[in-house]
């Protein structure tokens, strides 16, 4: 009596024994899976074969599959929990015919998916003239992409046992609903704080102390430069030693005046080339005043054209940018360049924004102090250039069209990431009838974009008079087109007409697309020139365009390209 009256007025008795172990039991498992987040890993992974702006090896697009794979999982399994909770009822086992319907369709989609994605890898490879093929990394792709996924939902399953653990734990002192979303908090929280502080603040500073002591040692082939026009050389106001590897590989490189006078048919000068290193001195602003300092004291703003050229990340300055500017300038050139990170573009992007911001607007402030106190007649032309990340550091110095218009004589920015501020203005606020892969900005009176600058640089009906501001951009270049956005919106230019080098076919999908163009960028410049992230003829063609010298005929310029391509 005492217990059904209990059970009447709403008390629960303890189940028995034998219902709890019953109940504990029909816990999931570690190794269970959902089969709606089976089908959802089955449907990403085959669209993860679609094609994107690059050729991918096996591993890499097994890398692509699995990540693809683990987030259709998930996805899957919360489409299943919500229609659960909409048809308010509880999850149920699958039937063997619905497992086996799922294995059958998984091994028709897979390879058919498989089989085309080949197909399209091919035609990507064909675009760019890129002949090297593994068929023993494309058949791995398979077991890499199972690898993957079953790392990334065991990794997911820890953190879900975490969280259970932390609302069992919470629920001593609090309401179950607010143990569950207290605990997901806290989980949410050390993860992320794991993930930023141990794990990406651990590999930073690993990464920092590896390229630290990669950038004591000096190129092959470099050496300590004998004339006074160098930095580290005779004179110097910058030691050799404190130039980073990057920085002797700039001062202690680079076409004669010898080389550029049997390319030209003229007397040439030896072009002056000055550089600080982080070794330098401590701070950007110093370290941009001793550059300045020492491109003063070997005749730097004598000559009549002068380049300030922002850097990447470890400080690379792209020989072809230079080289290009230095022949077709005669050599009566100066470039100046600095420092801010011992970390390649990729990571010094992760954490080194500001450093990169900072250091280009600090050099060149520090140029253009120096040069507008010259008189007016006897100024050199003032340029400015960068390549990726240093395009983004170069652009910091401006701020806007007039800025760069006004203050300088010519700009070359190649590959600009899509972060870049004026970039995205120029490109966000282009004219109605232009595309983003080709825009048009304020009809193309001072900045204009191409992929070719030899031959198309719209709109070819206006005029381009004064100072010109060109962006070297490839239609497969995915550090241009690369944004965190791409995982949830579709952008402008996939649905335009595709580029020379990039299949019709390529389509955005939520997820899918934001891992294909991240994994591009690994191997962005592993392609041939012209395509992806590799600008070297382009800079030629670029330079002539912006700094419009006289005497150069067509084929000059193809030969200066062979002379470019074997540097």
């Amino acid at each position: 009596m005492t217990a059904k009256g209990g059970t009447e007025h709403g008390e629960l008795s303890s189940p028995p024994p034998a219902e709890t172990s019953r109940h504990s039991s029909k816990r999931p498992r570690l190794h269970a899976v959902s089969l709606p987040g089976c089908w959802g890993a089955l449907v990403l992974a085959c669209l993860s074969f679609t094609p994107s702006l690059l050729p991918r090896g096996g591993l890499l697009q097994g890398l692509i599959c699995g990540i693809s794979a683990a987030i259709g999982y998930g996805l899957g399994v919360i489409a299943a929990y919500i229609w659960r909770a909409f048809a308010d009822r509880d999850a149920r086992s699958a039937s063997r015919r619905s497992w086996l319907i799922l294995l059958v369709s998984a091994v028709v989609l897979v390879g058919f998916s498989f089989g085309l994605g080949q197909y399209w890898q091919h035609k990507i490879r064909e675009l760019m003239g890129v002949t090297e093929y593994n068929v023993l990394t494309a058949v791995a792709c398979l077991f890499v992409a199972a690898l993957v996924f079953c790392l990334l939902l065991l990794g997911g399953r820890g953190i879900r046992s975490l969280y259970r653990w932390a609302a069992r734990l919470l629920g001593r002192w609090i309401g179950r609903r607010a143990a569950r979303v207290v605990g997901w908090l806290l989980v949410a929280v050390v993860a992320w704080s794991a993930f930023t502080g141990l794990l990406l603040g651990g590999f930073v500073n690993a990464a920092n102390e590896a390229f630290s002591l990669r950038d004591t040692q000096t190129p092959e082939g470099v050496h300590q430069p004998t004339s006074a026009l160098r930095s580290g050389g005779p004179g110097s106001l910058v030691p050799w030693d404190s130039l980073g590897r990057e920085g002797r590989a700039f001062t202690g490189s680079g076409p004669s005046a010898r080389a550029i006078g049997a390319f030209t048919h003229r007397t040439a000068q030896e072009p002056v080339r000055a550089y600080a290193g982080l070794m330098t001195t401590d701070d950007a602003e110093s370290r941009a005043a001793r550059a300045v300092a020492d491109l003063e004291r070997a005749g730097g703003f004598e000559r009549e054209n002068l380049l300030v050229m922002t850097t990447t990340g470890s400080g690379w300055v792209d020989p072809a940018a230079v080289d290009s500017f230095e022949y077709l300038g005669n050599g009566d050139s100066a470039t100046v360049a600095m420092q801010y990170s011992y970390l390649p573009s990729w990571l010094s992007y992760l954490v080194d924004q500001s450093k990169a911001r900072q250091a280009g607007r600090e050099l060149f402030d520090a140029v253009y102090d120096t040069w507008s106190k010259l008189p007016q007649d006897q100024r050199p032309r003032l340029f400015v250039a960068g390549e990726s990340l240093g395009s983004f550091g170069g652009e910091t110095a401006f701020s806007g069209e007039y800025d760069l218009r006004n203050r300088t004589a010519g700009t070359l920015f190649a590959g600009p990431p899509n972060f870049n501020t004026l970039f995205r203005e120029f490109s966000d606020q282009r004219d109605a009838e232009s595309s983003e892969i080709a825009p048009v900005y304020k009809e193309g009176r001072t900045v204009r974009f191409t992929d070719d600058p030899a031959t198309h640089l719209p709109p070819a009906d206006q005029p381009w008079d004064g100072t010109r501001v060109l962006y070297l951009m490839h239609p497969s270049d995915p550090i241009v087109w690369w944004s965190p956005q791409l995982a949830l919106s579709e952008p402008d230019w996939i649905g335009e007409r595709p580029g020379g080098d990039v299949l019709e076919e390529m389509v955005w999908m939520p997820f899918v697309t934001f891992w294909q163009i991240t994994a591009d960028l690994l191997f962005s410049t592993d392609v041939p020139d012209g395509h992806g992230h590799t600008y070297k003829a382009a800079y030629v063609d670029g330079w002539h365009t912006v700094m419009r010298p006289a005497g150069f005929t067509a084929q000059d310029l193809d030969l200066l390209k062979d002379i470019i391509r074997q540097d």
